[in-house]
């Protein structure tokens, strides 16, 4: 390969942009989470597995969280069971719960270890279920806008035990999580992979939390892709969300972000799978591509402000 001399330099400029990035998060531990829209298309999944594969490389202790939404209702709907959302959250009854574990634990993240593997990063898959990582219990029925609402075979997390994913990083391991889990007589459960990363995140002291989706960000529109916001809080999202401009699908991140931060985990970011090297450039420059949310935005210095990124 040829590389010509303006090229070069613009190579050599970003390095020495990166290497304070580098330094600084070196041997820190991320919590990737890409939702299930992104492995319907085989050249977006390359790209975003060839950024954490770099993330990987220079040393940054990456665990990814895979979704499968989309996948699972062409399953599930192909059995003839209709797919039902309630704020976001999806209901699982008892003839989809085994098609949940065929596309989590199957199909995406097999397809996702095998990316891996060409791309010479040592993962290995696990659920929620191996080594007790996620204990969870089954939701009870809930009151929502009136309507009792009861989500079937849908867990909440009780305790994630960060055991198993320190043992595979501690041995230069990448852990591939699927979000599904069991409850202790060990009947299977779905759980939100938005809440399972944030809870993996916070058991694991992670420095970030990264949120890959379908948006560029939050938006302080929702009919405005354009409206980005590049930083806020627990109270701007709060406020975002008594707006309406936080709904549907974003209730649950919503609720995630604040669960992470609560629990240790420094930045969350919200960006786009589809925006080029987007983790790449929310990681390693100051402007960012997405959103970031901290606990508490006076806490950043007047530069990572003026950036909107940190």
């Amino acid at each position: 390969m040829i590389v010509h001399s303006t090229e070069k330099n613009a190579v050599i400029r970003s390095l020495r942009s990166a290497a304070p990035y580098i330094r600084l998060y070196k041997g820190k531990t991320f919590v990737v989470k890409a939702g299930g829209a992104v492995f319907g298309d085989p050249v977006a999944t390359r790209a975003l597995i060839e950024q954490i594969a770099i993330l990987h490389y220079l040393g940054i202790r990456v665990v990814m969280v895979h979704g499968g939404g989309p996948q699972l209702t062409q399953v599930t709907e192909a059995m003839g069971v209709p797919t039902r959302m309630v704020q976001g959250r999806r209901v699982t009854d008892e003839k989809s719960i085994d098609a949940t574990s065929m596309v989590l634990n199957g199909l995406i993240n097999t397809k996702l270890l095998a990316m891996c593997r060409d791309l010479d990063i040592e993962a290995v898959g696990v659920s929620g279920v191996d080594a007790g990582l996620i204990k969870a219990h089954k939701r009870p029925p809930v009151s929502v806008e009136g309507e009792t609402v009861d989500y079937g075979f849908v867990g909440d997390i009780d305790l994630v035990d960060g055991t198993v994913l320190r043992k595979l990083l501690d041995n230069g391991l990448m852990p591939v999580v699927s979000p599904l889990s069991a409850d202790e007589s060990g009947t299977l459960l779905n759980i939100n992979a938005d809440t399972v990363a944030a809870a993996i995140g916070a058991a694991l002291d992670a420095e970030k939390l990264i949120l890959c989706t379908g948006a560029p960000g939050i938006l302080e529109n929702v009919e405005d892709p354009r409206s980005v916001i590049s930083f806020t809080d627990l109270k701007g999202l709060d406020d975002l969300r008594k707006t309406g401009a936080i709904k549907d699908g974003m209730l649950p991140k919503a609720k995630a972000i604040e669960s992470a931060i609560k629990g240790g985990v420094r930045r969350v970011h919200v960006i786009s799978y589809d925006a080029p090297d987007s983790i790449l450039a929310e990681v390693f420059t100051n402007e960012g591509t997405g959103t970031m949310i901290v606990a508490d935005v006076k806490g950043l210095t007047a530069a990572e402000q003026q950036a909107g990124k940190a």
